[in-house]
């Protein structure tokens, strides 16, 4: 085993929707979970394909009320394959004896690989399956078997399909819900060896294409194969009938191209799956190609931590999944990135705010693609100005929870497992969504300097959203400041005051730092730009000069609740809430992290206690430096010293359940500093949150891709103390010292660059540049580099410096 390599010795049918997760392939356009070919009938094996931005709208009756809910759908099933002996049973891995079973994901490659040995009616087989999902050619995925008779000789039938019929049913709790989202429109053959699917979306009307071709091999020539079309029940395939030869190899090859109405560039997605599936090459030849992309792309995106093959593996498995998610094939689509990535549908693969964790590594790798990411909120600029209509307010307001075009997607009701309940949802007034847009476009524009971006499209964004906030923003005579209401927090678990009608909370002092700075950044970004444009865009918003002075006054006097004691209140009045009983508690139950739940099954309200899922004020330390932080309050007229920052650390984890796979991510950056130690513990936990499954059987309805990326992003710019102020990239590395050190690649403002860093030297390299110089800085001081350049800092305070030729 290797660094590259996630290895299963056995198979363990109570893992299997965890290893379908993990499994999972895909290229940034669609993505397949890794279950079992064969074993398209059984209960335990969930097939989902899922298609970047491919929605649908469905009505579904809760309680006696019509309810709409938004999915991201679970497309057909284009990898049914099965094979049975001499008219026995079909193949599955319950019903034979198993001699031998590996399965490894090589994410080097990007390749699924299964070898099993397996024994039915003392026939012993071989076989020996790998399937990719092209980065290469985002349109093509294939699946290879090859089956090796060795003690036994015979007919051998082979049924290859496209199931149609699937629903999107992957999540118990989704299943009083309407999951049913394709109709199927045609199935028929292609050519004599290849068959399709076409379906479309009953409400979004998207079509895919699916064509598969299947064809069989002995010694790299065609084998003589008798074969059977069927089409029924919105399933559509092939029966091959064929000879086995004792020891003698054959080898199946099923190969998919699959088109949608959404592609660039074609007529219909079914002629255009027709024509490349006419094209298509050998299985080994495209899997040539596909693995050239992923060494091209671990090229940009590897990161190394030096001594440390079980991390690297896991840090390699983030930046996989990320990849397979969201990547160089994703960038022009309508797309962003799913909290959940394209791996199942838990949240029903909508965007929530998990962007802020997972763009900075984006940022570094492939700006190009960062930047589409980002226009994916452009796009929906006027739902955002309408939903703040809606609302009474002024600029754009976006959703809690987005989709396909924008509106809120959030749902009305979910079902607590614990009690069974169905329980009204106010998690949508998270407001705090808009921050976080206005900073991805910041740091965005930190990173890559690109004007003509932010003069075209994230000046815009950020303007209306400071118009947003100013609207929601109320006088308060009394507090002589301006106060935000009726909202939620990142915590999530706190939604009303106890004994209170009425929905939300206030002063939720994250949100309403978030608002301040958005208003200061909008000031910030309209300086630099040209009169003429400047005065466009306050003209496309709405806003005068005299909006911007007013703008500039509320963004300063907005207010922030504190305790007397120099502790940042989550909200106000969140210190007069009750003290939670922790030692009980820990004593009824194994697992904390969903208290909500726990406690309204008991017919308690979290509502009543301060604890919270995760805690709003250590976001502000995640997000902004101790630096970034004091000068924020400073510009609002609080004096904040720093040494109050590890005092509001300390309180609100004693505060926190994590219950939200983002919390170990905040948690081990707020530490890093601190408490390396605990830091470093923390951090380990974040590694394991999704292989581990440490929130109990999450991982299997998909992956946590904000704590993925998020994991990543504390080895790039927390435990490498990266930061950027005023067009300077700052180091001040502190690793913690069961880490080695650290190896990275990066691009930022036009310059390629190589960080070998551990606890005696920090080495950088610029490789390559398109711009004439750049500024870094170390321990306070500037230095300049330009293409060729060489650093090495020493942690103790000395530094040589030459240039490479």
């Amino acid at each position: 085993m290797s660094d590259w390599e996630l290895d299963y010795s056995e198979w363990n049918p109570k893992q299997e929707g965890l290893n379908e997760t993990l499994c999972t392939l895909g290229n940034g356009y669609f993505a397949t979970r890794g279950a079992r070919e064969e074993a398209s009938c059984e209960r335990d094996r969930y097939a989902g394909t899922y298609l970047g931005g491919g929605f649908n709208r469905a009505d579904s009756v809760i309680e006696g009320k019509i309810i709409e809910n938004e999915d991201l759908v679970n497309w057909p099933d284009w990898t049914s394959l099965n094979l049975r002996i001499k008219n026995g049973d079909w193949f599955s891995l319950d019903r034979v004896e198993i001699l031998k079973f590996h399965q490894q994901l090589d994410m080097k490659s990007g390749v699924l690989n299964r070898t099993i040995l397996f024994r039915t009616h003392d026939m012993v087989t071989c076989l020996e399956t790998k399937r990719f999902v092209s980065m290469d050619n985002p349109h093509v995925a294939g699946i290879s078997w090859i089956i090796t008779p060795r003690n036994w000789e015979g007919e051998v039938e082979v049924k290859s399909m496209i199931d149609g019929s699937v629903t999107n049913n992957g999540i118990a709790r989704y299943r009083q819900l309407n999951g049913k989202h394709l109709k199927i429109l045609d199935t028929g053959l292609s050519s004599e060896d290849s068959f399709y699917l076409l379906c479309e979306t009953r409400e979004s009307q998207i079509m895919m294409a699916q064509v598969v071709q299947t064809r069989v091999y002995e010694n790299k020539c065609r084998l003589p194969i008798v074969r059977e079309s069927f089409f029924e029940h919105e399933k559509a395939g092939q029966l091959l009938k064929f000879k086995c030869r004792n020891l003698k190899s054959v080898r199946i090859e099923k190969m998919v191209t699959l088109y949608t109405s959404h592609d660039f560039a074609i007529s219909h997605p079914l002629k255009a799956a027709r024509n490349l599936n006419n094209e298509m090459r050998r299985f080994d030849d495209l899997l040539k190609a596909h693995k050239e992309k992923w060494k091209s792309l671990w090229g940009r995106f590897n990161i190394s931590l030096k001594g440390m093959s079980e991390e690297n593996k896991i840090l390699r498995l983030h930046i996989f999944h990320l990849l397979q998610t969201v990547s160089h094939n994703s960038i022009g689509r309508d797309v962003s990135v799913p909290s959940r990535g394209l791996h199942g549908e838990a949240y029903r693969g909508h965007i929530f705010w998990d962007e802020t964790f997972i763009f900075p590594f984006i940022y570094f790798r492939m700006p190009e693609l960062a930047r589409s990411l980002l226009m994916y909120r452009y796009r929906r600029l006027d739902v955002a100005r309408r939903l703040a209509k809606e609302e009474g307010l002024e600029g754009a307001m976006f959703p809690w929870q987005s989709g396909s075009d924008g509106r809120e997607e959030s749902q009305k009701f979910h079902l607590n497992p614990e009690s069974g309940r169905w329980i009204p949802d106010n998690t949508h007034r998270q407001r705090h969504i808009n921050g976080a847009i206005v900073y991805n476009i910041f740091k965005y524009f930190q990173v890559t300097n690109d004007r003509e971006f932010i003069s075209l499209y994230g000046t815009e964004i950020v303007l209306e959203i400071a118009q947003f906030w100013v609207s929601l923003a109320e006088f308060n005579p009394k507090k002589k400041r301006y106060e935000i209401k009726g909202i939620v927090g990142p915590d999530e678990f706190h939604t009303q005051y106890p004994e209170v009608e009425q929905h939300g909370l206030n002063n939720n002092a994250y949100t309403n730092y978030m608002a301040s700075w958005s208003i200061r950044k909008a000031l910030e970004l309209l300086e630099p730009l040209a009169e003429s444009r400047k005065n466009e865009l306050l003209r496309m918003v709405g806003v005068t000069e005299g909006d911007l002075v007013h703008w500039e006054h509320v963004g300063r006097n907005i207010y922030i609740p504190f305790q007397k004691d120099g502790i940042i209140s989550q909200f106000e009045g969140f210190e007069e809430l009750k003290d939670f009983n922790w030692e009980k508690y820990h004593q009824m139950y194994e697992d904390l992290q969903r208290l909500d739940r726990i406690l309204e099954a008991e017919g308690d309200s979290i509502n009543r206690y301060k604890v919270n899922k995760q805690g709003d004020v250590l976001m502000l330390f995640y997000l902004f430096s101790a630096e970034e932080i004091t000068e924020g309050f400073a510009w609002m007229g609080y004096e904040f010293k720093q040494d109050l920052i590890s005092k509001n650390i300390l309180y609100y984890l004693g505060h926190t359940s994590s219950g939200s796979s983002l919390s170990r991510i905040v948690h081990a950056w707020v530490l890093s500093r601190s408490d390396r130690k605990h830091s470093w513990r923390v951090f380990q936990e974040a590694l394991m949150s999704d292989l581990s499954d440490i929130q109990g059987g999450t991982t299997s309805e998909g992956i946590h891709l904000g704590a993925m990326s998020g994991t990543v992003d504390i080895v790039q710019r927390c435990f490498t103390g990266m930061e950027m102020h005023e067009g300077i990239l700052w180091f001040n590395p502190m690793l913690p010292d069961e880490l080695k050190g650290i190896e990275l690649t990066m691009r930022y403002q036009g310059h390629w660059i190589s960080v070998d860093v551990d606890h005696e030297n920090l080495k950088i390299t610029i490789d390559r540049s398109w711009e004439s110089e750049g500024k870094l800085g170390f321990r306070g001081k500037i230095y300049k580099f330009q293409e060729g350049s060489f650093f090495n800092f020493s942690m103790k305070g000395d530094y040589h410096q030459k240039e490479l030729s």
